[in-house]
């Protein structure tokens, strides 16, 4: 497309053919295929700054058999992925759904790359459950490629921001060891360059803004209601209120329900620290049930483990880091308050957040809240962690001479941590992990360091200082919500569906249900479904 234009947003119409609520990927991608069809498109955001989770994440794809795989070395067989997926959702994902995937997810893919402003090449990331039949190597998650926002004036102002992710590709991350990081960051940042999901997000909307879709931010729908042949959607803007009539279609794609500490309690089986874009309050959910819907996976959220620094936050509201890296890499471990570790720390992040939701039935308390990521002098001079220089350690984190020390000042049991450093020290030794097979798989070691033998995920905890450094269970997004067919209509309890009303993202359940198949996968869900519905609009 390549259209060198400036970005504008404008005020509330009175109407549209297709509406779309939320400016994430998911609504992006769905107001690019509605304006393809022909239809006068609105796309509406509650913040004032677009993007949505999509440009605070790491932007990654997971779409098997897409066309860049070959050029990136890679090779995928349709056979191995319908296997991968039917061990790795346990039955959940119907065949028939998974059939529909592997035809449209590289169909989306190749309309991404040919149709819009977007950029994506082939990563080695391998599948996150490496063990199963059909897992591959790397070439089906999708990074993207840098995207210039000063050649669309307007847009960076308009640009959410990420919270955290320096401004190169995931390719440079996990494939570019030698990468001078932060000078990287500081040329492209002066420049308005945008990695990750800030490249998605603004390939996207400058594609959509191309095709002539409407933007309009920082208006919450509050209201959804069908009047004869049309939606009816009440918008608050500066204190007043709007009804935009939708004569078409309305179209979901608003974000989950992570920001919300009602919905979190009435659904989800363990509290979480949300650390995607806030906002996500689960207007879109919530005016979806009163239009009928039905839902599914309400229990169920896109996982990580995080790190939260107190004196942080983003938009004003308290926030977080994944911590999957430094949790993979050799010489740290995971411990409970008994000082015990609990799960494989380089498992993927989303399964692994699952184990924090066990409580001991005998008091009720969860078992492994709080948590501490402990690691010795040699680690701490060898990788940053949670963002600070190596050779230091967060602030906000407990550092001291001995074990037993650590141990007092964090409240963790002595005896039980002393156990736990010394037989994890041993397996450190010989490369392999008794308790949990750290290291053992190649999903795990891809994130280890490979000049550490001979397990790359393991190292011995023995020189001072010794620091520990709270964990929390923490989420991307809820991925249950309003149930959806392929084509992204909304449905009824009775598998009817909603006339004229659509989602996508995570205001509906996911195509992949709880659970998580590869990096990039809630990204998927969420375009994938959103091309989708471009398909049935054009019907």
């Amino acid at each position: 497309m390549n259209n060198r234009t400036a970005f504008t947003t404008s005020e509330l119409p009175a109407s549209c053919d297709v509406l779309v609520l939320g400016s994430g990927a998911a609504g992006l991608v769905a107001a690019c295929r509605a304006a393809d069809a022909g239809h006068d498109v609105l796309l509406v955001e509650r913040a004032n700054l677009i993007g949505g989770t999509t440009a605070v994440s790491g932007g990654v794809l997971w779409v098997p058999g897409n066309h860049l795989m070959e050029a990136g070395g890679y090779s995928d067989r349709r056979e191995d992925a319908l296997a991968y997926l039917t061990a790795v959702t346990r039955g959940d994902m119907p065949r028939e759904r998974i059939e529909w995937f592997l035809d449209v997810g590289p169909e989306a893919v190749r309309y991404l790359c040919d149709e819009t402003e977007v950029g994506l090449a082939a990563l080695g990331r391998p599948d996150y459950r490496a063990d199963l039949p059909g897992a591959v190597p790397g070439g089906r998650v999708l990074d993207n490629l840098p995207f210039e926002t000063g050649a669309h004036p307007g847009l960076a102002e308009l640009l959410r921001p990420a919270t955290y992710l320096p401004a190169i590709t995931m390719l440079e991350r996990e494939q570019s060891p030698g990468l001078d990081v932060e000078k990287a960051a500081r040329e492209r940042q002066s420049r308005g360059i945008r990695t990750m999901g800030g490249a998605l997000a603004g390939a996207l909307a400058v594609s959509a803004h191309a095709r002539g879709v409407t933007f309009v931010v920082g208006a919450r729908a509050v209201e959804l209601e069908r009047s004869g042949d049309a939606w009816h959607v009440t918008l608050r803007q500066d204190g007043r209120t709007r009804r935009v009539v939708a004569r078409t279609a309305v179209v979901l794609a608003s974000g989950g329900f992570e920001w919300n500490p009602d919905l979190q309690r009435a659904y989800l089986p363990a509290p979480v620290l949300p650390i995607g874009a806030p906002g996500n309050e689960g207007d879109g959910l919530l005016m979806a049930l009163r239009a009928g819907a039905a839902v599914r996976d309400m229990t169920a959220s896109w996982g990580v483990p995080a790190f939260q620094d107190p004196s942080v936050r983003y938009e004003d509201l308290p926030t977080g880091r994944l911590a999957n890296v430094e949790m993979t890499r050799p010489g740290s471990v995971m411990v409970n308050r008994s000082g015990r570790r609990f799960v494989n720390e380089a498992q993927n992040y989303h399964d692994l957040t699952k184990v924090f939701r066990e409580v001991d039935p005998a008091n009720g308390v969860p078992r492994h809240t709080p948590a501490w990521l402990v690691y010795d002098g040699a680690y701490q001079e060898r990788y940053p962690v949670a963002g600070v220089p190596r050779g230091t350690s967060p602030e906000w984190g407990v550092t001291r001479d001995t074990l037993e020390e650590l141990a007092a000042a964090c409240g963790i049991d002595a005896d039980g941590l002393a156990e736990t450093i010394e037989r994890f020290n041993e397996d450190a030794a010989s490369g392999s992990d008794r308790s949990f097979s750290r290291g053992d798989s190649v999903a795990d070691r891809h994130l280890g360091d490979p000049a550490v033998g001979p397990n790359p995920c393991l190292a011995p905890i023995t020189r001072p200082p010794f620091t520990a450094v709270p964990v929390h269970a923490a989420t991307l997004g809820t991925c249950g919500g309003a149930l959806t067919d392929d084509q992204g209509r909304v449905l009824t309890p009775s598998g009817q569906p909603v006339e004229g009303l659509f989602a996508a993202g995570n205001v509906s359940a996911s195509l992949f249900g709880d659970f998580y198949p590869g990096g990039g996968t809630s990204l998927a869900a969420a375009v994938v479904r959103a091309y989708a519905i471009g398909s049935a609009l054009s019907s």
